[in-house]
């Protein structure tokens, strides 16, 4: 298998916190100084397809470094979030947890509105509100296929 995280020897000299389910490294593709990737050991392509230990195993490094990245690089916030597929941004079919630190007045986004990040096409001020019927479909359409 060609996967980036697979191949323990490449990111040996970059693993920086490790456990027995996942490791934690820095991106070769930094947003912001500090930006982290958490990643299981085992190759999983979603999140959905970790098991609950591999899970646990990557929030234990997130909490770790959360303390980390504050004292290395003062970060005074933070950034989390993973993709899934190329059409949603994922380029390593590999599941990684994106941990970024923030500060004010960093290169990256600050002003980071989720609705305006997800629909960049439309800003949310110009996109119509769902009518209540509209809602009450989207919940009948989820309960019946929850």
């Amino acid at each position: 298998m060609d996967c980036p995280f697979c191949d323990a020897a490449q990111l040996a000299e970059r693993t920086i916190i490790e456990n027995d389910l996942a490791r934690a490294f820095p991106t070769n593709a930094p947003i912001v100084p500090g930006h982290m990737l958490i990643a299981p050991k085992r190759h999983v392509t979603y999140y959905e397809d970790l098991a609950s230990t591999e899970r646990d195993a990557i929030e234990e490094l997130r909490m770790k470094l959360h303390a980390g990245l504050k004292k290395a690089f003062g970060a005074e916030g933070f950034n989390y979030a993973w993709n899934e597929e190329k059409i949603g941004g994922q380029s390593v079919p590999h599941f990684h947890l994106h941990m970024l630190p923030r500060q004010e007045g960093d290169a990256g986004v600050h002003n980071y509105e989720p609705r305006e990040f997800i629909y960049r096409p439309i800003p949310v001020d110009q996109r119509p509100a769902s009518t209540d019927e509209e809602l009450h479909e989207v919940v009948r359409l989820l309960r019946v296929s929850l």
